[in-house]
């Protein structure tokens, strides 16, 4: 199997990153994406600025392969989704070149004549990774390794505060989004009203793009429905968060809600949506409706796509569906203060060898993933392809602090207004989640 390729699903940020590791070992990758170009699900928020500065943006292995072509890496700013991939993503993509891929959707794994029922002689088998092309074509490669860093652009939770759609969000249709409003495109919002469901770092994302949008189209109106109470973890770690662009971000949209261009409805936890001629009426589970909206932008997160992984052997935590040995470490039922722990290849190694989960896709429905930490995933999880297990085992990442306290659920529950396990720093409103890729960015 030596000579068979190491596949990578997803040309993002860590995608191309691993493919620039593998290079770099001496191994031969083959990244599959199912976009048209690098980068496919930033470019669908690529007007969003993110909070982190370029430094944490380049991958260290995917730097050192693109110096001798004159590139160089920017040094200073936040860039946008377009700008990361502008200048750094497609050129990298554009080195590694016919190793990439486009217009290859990923619909099963497994191994060679081994489903997965059938254990004899299944770790020396390749997998076989099947595929369907932009024009429905059919094919299959094989691969001696498969790093899926897929992502979860393409699996928003919906509305329904019990993690199914709430009544009548099928029928919505247009009058619903998951993406961040772009104030540059503001025809569908301006003059009208908008409700927002969410309350983590893309639901501040959306308030900060309609508050600008509203100051140049009056009559424009924005509701922000929030499970959560108001309290010190509502509006992000403010000064204590070591990423101050992150921090910037929660108290832009606190000053929102207190000027009043914002109106925030506490509490609220979506079961229905109701639609006519006159807008989609939001109802909560306790009856109460909201002003009929133009539009409803859910930004409620993300969950992985498991179900071209049926056939393989995976070790899931059955409340994240990341791999079971992180899970305590990104639970936002149990995480406390400070910054979560980076991971690598024990981590994220699963039952089927030489299968890994990397990326925002390693985080199941958590939302507290930075693009620091799936590069430091990919360096770790290529060591171990290559067989250097003391790279491999190696953790070269700390990760910034939030200035964010909770725990045990806190941040969900209506009834509270506490802070979890510790209190805020005098002078800082605590409380955000990290940043998940592709998510929900910060606006320099």
């Amino acid at each position: 199997m030596n000579e068979l390729p190491v596949v990578v699903i997803g040309a993002g940020p860590q995608g191309l990153a691993a493919a620039a590791h593998l290079l770099e070992r001496g191994l031969r990758p083959l990244v599959l994406e199912a976009g048209a170009g690098p980068g496919a699900a930033v470019a669908e928020w690529g007007h969003v600025r993110l909070f982190s500065a370029w430094p944490e943006l380049v991958d260290a292995a995917a730097a050192r392969l693109l110096g001798p072509t004159g590139w160089r890496a920017p040094v200073t700013g936040y860039p946008t989704g377009s700008d990361w991939i502008d200048g750094y993503l497609a050129p990298l993509a554009a080195v590694l070149g016919d190793r990439v891929r486009y217009d290859a959707r990923v619909t099963g794994v497994s191994r060679r004549g081994r489903d997965r029922l059938v254990d004899a002689d299944r770790d020396r088998q390749p997998f076989t990774v099947h595929l369907t092309d932009a024009a429905g074509h059919e094919s299959r490669v094989e691969a001696r390794a498969v790093i899926d860093a897929s992502g979860t652009w393409r699996r928003p939770n919906p509305a329904g505060a019990d993690g199914l759609p709430a009544l009548g969000e099928r029928t919505a249709g247009a009058r619903l989004t998951s993406r961040v409003p772009d104030r540059a495109h503001p025809e569908r919002y301006a003059g009208r009203h908008t409700v927002v469901i969410g309350s983590g770092d893309s639901a501040f994302n959306a308030i900060h793009e309609l508050v600008e949008l509203a100051s140049a189209h009056p009559g424009t109106r924005i509701t922000w429905a929030i499970r959560r109470v108001v309290s010190a973890g509502t509006f992000g770690g403010g000064a204590a968060d070591q990423l101050p662009e992150r921090g910037a971000l929660g108290v832009r949209a606190r000053r929102a809600v207190e000027s009043g261009e914002v109106e925030l409805v506490t509490g609220f936890r979506t079961a229905e949506l109701r639609s006519d001629a006159g807008g989609v009426v939001v109802v909560d589970e306790d009856g109460r409706a909201l002003p009929a909206a133009d539009t409803v932008v859910v930004l409620t997160g993300f969950r992985p796509d498991l179900t071209f992984l049926s056939e393989l052997r995976l070790d899931l935590d059955p409340t994240l569906e990341a791999p079971r040995r992180m899970a305590a470490e990104i639970d936002p039922n149990v995480h406390s203060c400070g910054s979560v722990r980076a991971t690598g290849a024990a981590d994220l190694a699963q039952p089927e060898p030489d299968f890994y989960l990397v990326g925002m896709k390693s985080y199941g429905r958590a939302p507290t993933f930075l693009a620091l930490t799936g590069y430091e995933q990919v360096r770790s999880v290529v060591a171990a392809i290559a067989g250097d297990d003391e790279a491999a085992a190696r953790i070269d990442l700390v990760l910034p602090d939030t200035g964010v306290c909770g725990g045990a659920g806190i941040f969900d529950d209506p009834a509270s207004s506490g802070g979890g396990c510790c209190p805020p720093s005098p002078g800082t409103s605590a409380g955000s989640d990290l940043l998940e890729i592709g998510r929900a960015p910060a606006d320099a």
